[in-house]
């Protein structure tokens, strides 16, 4: 299990590496047409008073991956106390769940103000044009006004010892994302065919798109480096739990013995 699980990881953080790129060349772009002078919007940028929120929770579809869920739940029921305290208590919490386990986490705290969206379509596992259905229907669902805010809650992977639970707008976009200071010094005049507000309304979708598939890779990657983790604990433990019952067993053993000697002696005294 935990070598299957190091295959599937290291698969997983290749795809990171590729995803890398494509995402870091979006967001140049963005920044570029957002430094420039020309005057344009999207619907996809438009904030507005939060009166329903979606929280989109990436978990796992399977289990034998320690505290993987547990803490991933936890970390949502710190975040909407978070927006109780910012929107109001009166604010509607949309749930996403991505993954069987947390899905039957979340099922629990369903009630006033909280509901949950069922994905029977979407899992930890999905990828290609799994991913992109998805990310349309969260866009059309904000674009359509019927989510306010979408947020994503997953364990981005650093390494294969070092993941973290991270908080990340993905609806409406904001332009803090792209007006970096990296950016700022990067950005070169640029010629826009065949103008900026065009150009920006084509890639915004594909920024979406790269990081909902950045997103679901790095949720994948973090499950099976928690699932390493796991297996390398239990194999940890199975070993020590061993060496107890082998230490147990030697001195049942030797105690059996001295037993058997003892008794053979004392036959010989009374003879």
């Amino acid at each position: 299990m935990k070598m299957i699980s190091s295959a599937k990881m290291h698969k997983a953080e290749q795809s990171l590496r590729k995803l890398g790129p494509f995402r870091q060349q979006i967001e140049s772009i963005i920044g570029n047409l957002l430094s420039a002078d020309a005057e344009f919007s999207s619907p996809l940028t438009e904030s507005r008073d939060i009166h329903r929120l979606g929280i989109v929770i990436f978990g796992s579809d399977d289990g034998l991956c320690g505290a993987y869920n547990v803490n991933i739940f936890k970390e949502l029921l710190k975040l909407i106390t978070t927006y109780r305290g910012q929107f109001g208590d009166n604010v509607d919490i949309v749930l996403y769940p991505v993954g069987a386990k947390i899905a039957k986490a979340v099922a629990k705290i369903a009630g006033l103000h909280i509901s949950i969206v069922e994905t029977p379509d979407v899992d930890s596992k999905t990828t290609g044009d799994g991913v992109k259905i998805f990310m349309e229907y969260l866009r059309d669902s904000f674009i359509k006004c019927d989510i306010d805010r979408v947020d994503m809650l997953y364990t981005s992977f650093h390494s294969a010892g070092r993941q973290a639970i991270k908080s990340e707008q993905f609806l409406p976009v904001v332009a803090e994302t792209f007006a970096t200071q990296e950016n700022a010094e990067t950005n070169r005049p640029y010629l826009f065919e065949p103008d900026a507000p065009t150009i920006f309304q084509s890639v915004l979708p594909m920024y979406l798109l790269a990081v909902a598939q950045d997103i679901f890779t790095e949720n994948r990657a973090s499950e099976q480096a928690a699932r390493v983790m796991a297996m390398q604990s239990a194999n940890d433990n199975a070993k020590k739990l061993l060496e107890e019952l082998q230490l147990e067993y030697n001195k049942l053993r030797q105690q059996g013995i001295t037993t058997e000697l003892l008794d053979i002696l004392g036959g010989q005294v009374r003879d």
